[in-house]
């Protein structure tokens, strides 16, 4: 399915606490790269150059990565294709419509690899001092050598303007997810303190390091302004050239101060090896597909079943010049889902968002229109550990029970079973799961009237699907037409992207299709999706409107946990919740990526939760045979 423009999340690669070995009373010493001082409180203070939530770094003494080829070739242009249009640079506030890209243009204080969960290692950041047993503080050391683009350096202040830009400023979603922080405090040049509100938030002190850093001075001047000047970086690419709304082209920066061996920073050690980094930008993916096809571009994410299907087998294909792969990750398999805003009166009742469920034909659909291609997503953490599976476990019911007497009967009922996504034959007529809605309806107060649906309220049973990509309205129509037999006046709307981002951070709609994806460490980025509070927040990501108070209980535990085995028991809980609210509408996904790339694009190893693009390279000989071919 085509996605809408998805809104900018701050995804974790999920990390986790590490294990420290400590020192009695009056000594120090080194351990896995870490300095671990004593008080006379027998708490340690560790300083290393790793910090992980509920997990072991893996990483922290290698000279590279797993997956990095310190000895890629550097050169050639990595080109890529976007949807839409842009007017603005600078995703982190809530007006605009932002281009693609632009993360190659800052970094964060620290960063983690692409095959643990919560690690973080240095970036501009080279040590980390904290607490294990009070995460209400932690302290990150800047690397002297790291400065920006201008040549100044990197200073504690740059951090502490970024910072306060984003609490005051930033993206709203961004906003809730950095609530924690009660202060940034500047210690000296180099060192910067953040002092947090709660002292049970054990992730917080490594969210704050995943936060971009500029320049105070450009913050100070337009960090809140629309527009193509992009906010001073430290990145390994800048801005290059820009064709407004149609194409932008980020170069690299000869002088990055990250990629100089006596920086030290090995996560960067094989990475960033394009010259140039190109996003073109087409109205459609249909007209995407041509440009690839024609060698406009040269390396594609193939969302479409059909065209992976049956689309790859024009002439560049023949020749063996595009390679086809599909790429397996170990995260979550996103929520994919057709979502109903809460905020609309027709869905407060959960027996019209149980109908609406019944009427989505994803065996039929699955059959006809994706090659058979996709499973049904059963879980808001599908395909992996934290996904509620089966009846609850004697551990999740001890954190459910206390919760029932806030839940409504249909979702306390479906909270305690094997909660399972509606199946039809596949017939395409869903003619069982139509009739039990019919009845769902009527038991919610509706009544028919000419063979026309009214809501108890005497007005029409009246639906909008919202859309800004026309390839939904081929997926989406088939859920209409069940609601249309149903009896409601649904309908589908196409709107243009800075229509359609307008209206999605005013939630002035009634449904459209939205993305959930997970990380194998959820946290407080839950809040923001989930939480009741960003339910009235605009330009936040509960598109949903959920307010429950189960849920927001359920989220403040997996924040604090203090334990893998506790993030674990809160995500299936919170999956139980979710899917007994009948928020959204599951639809379908994969396990896999479907990727497409002309030959001359090579990569080491994957790692083991993403494609890791910045680590792959273009091979000269193979690049002038494919320029050959196309003639250029």
């Amino acid at each position: 399915m085509g996605m809408q423009v998805k809104k900018n999340r701050m995804i974790k690669t999920a990390y986790w606490m590490r294990a420290i070995t400590r020192q009695t009373f009056g000594k120090k010493c080194w351990v896995l790269g870490l300095l671990v001082v004593a008080s006379a409180a027998n708490t340690a203070i560790i300083t290393g150059t790793s910090i992980a939530h509920n997990s072991n770094a893996q990483f922290a003494n290698v000279s590279h990565l797993p997956y990095a080829n310190p000895n890629a070739p550097k050169g050639g242009v990595l080109s890529l294709s976007a949807i839409g249009t842009f007017d603005s640079i600078n995703k982190w506030i809530d007006v605009g419509t932002p281009v693609t890209g632009t993360d190659y243009l800052f970094e964060s204080l620290m960063t983690g690899s692409l095959s643990e969960a919560f690690v973080q290692y240095p970036l501009l950041a080279d040590k980390v001092t904290y607490d294990p047993d009070d995460p209400s503080w932690v302290i990150y050391h800047i690397n002297p050598k790291a400065y920006f683009w201008d040549g100044t350096p990197v200073t504690a202040q740059d951090v502490k303007a970024s910072m306060d830009a984003l609490l005051t400023k930033g993206v709203m979603s961004m906003r809730s997810y950095l609530s924690d922080v009660k202060e940034t405090q500047v210690i000296d040049r180099q060192t910067v303190k953040f002092i947090f509100k709660s002292k049970d938030n054990q992730e917080i002190k490594l969210t704050v390091a995943q936060m971009p850093i500029w320049s105070k001075k450009s913050i100070d001047g337009y960090f809140d302004k629309v527009g193509l000047t992009p906010l001073m970086g430290s990145g390994a690419y800048k801005v290059g050239t820009i064709d407004a709304g149609r194409a932008i082209t980020y170069v690299r920066d000869p002088n990055y101060w990250g990629a100089k061996p006596d920086a030290g920073v090995v996560v960067n050690v094989g990475r960033y090896n394009f010259d140039q980094i190109k996003y073109v930008y087409y109205q459609n993916p249909e007209v995407a597909f041509e440009g690839f096809k024609s060698g406009e571009y040269f390396f594609r994410a193939e969302t479409k079943a059909r065209t992976w299907s049956t689309g790859y087998n024009f002439p560049a294909v023949k020749a063996g010049m595009i390679t086809k792969a599909q790429i397996a990750n170990n995260n979550p398999v996103p929520m994919q889902a057709i979502v109903m805003n809460l905020r609309r009166p027709i869905f407060q009742d959960i027996r019209v968002r149980q109908a609406m469920t019944l009427a989505y034909d994803f065996e039929w659909l699955n059959k006809t229109m994706f090659y058979g291609q996709y499973e049904r997503l059963q879980s808001f953490f599908h395909g992996s550990a934290l996904a509620a599976t089966g009846t609850p476990t004697p551990q999740e019911l001890a954190v459910i029970n206390p919760l029932l007497p806030d839940l409504e009967p249909i979702q306390r009922q479906a909270v305690l079973s094997d909660w399972q996504a509606p199946k039809s034959t596949g017939d395409g007529f869903n003619r069982d799961n139509l009739l039990k809605a019919r009845e769902l309806l009527l038991q919610a107060g509706f009544k028919y009237q000419n063979m026309k649906l009214y809501q108890p309220n005497g007005q029409p049973a009246k639906l909008e699907f919202l859309s800004t990509d026309a390839k939904n309205a081929r997926i989406v129509l088939p859920f209409l037409r069940n609601l249309q037999r149903l009896g409601f006046d649904a309908s589908f709307r196409q709107a243009d992207v800075p229509q359609y981002l307008e209206r999605t951070r005013r939630y002035d709609y009634d449904m459209i299709i939205d993305m959930f994806a997970q990380s194998l460490s959820p946290g407080a980025e839950q809040t923001y999706m989930w939480g009741s509070q960003a339910a009235d927040e605009k330009g936040n990501q509960n598109s949903a409107g959920i307010k429950n108070k189960a849920i927001d209980a359920v989220i403040a535990k997996l924040i604090v946990s203090k334990n893998r085995d506790d993030i674990v028991l809160y995500s299936k809980v919170l999956d139980r919740l979710l899917r007994a609210g009948y928020y959204v509408v599951p639809t379908y996904g994969k396990h896999t990526d479907n990727v497409a790339y002309w030959k001359f694009y090579e990569h080491g190893p994957l790692p083991s939760n993403a494609i890791g693009i910045d680590y792959w390279w273009a091979n000269k000989d193979k690049q002038a045979q494919v320029m050959q071919y196309l003639g250029k």
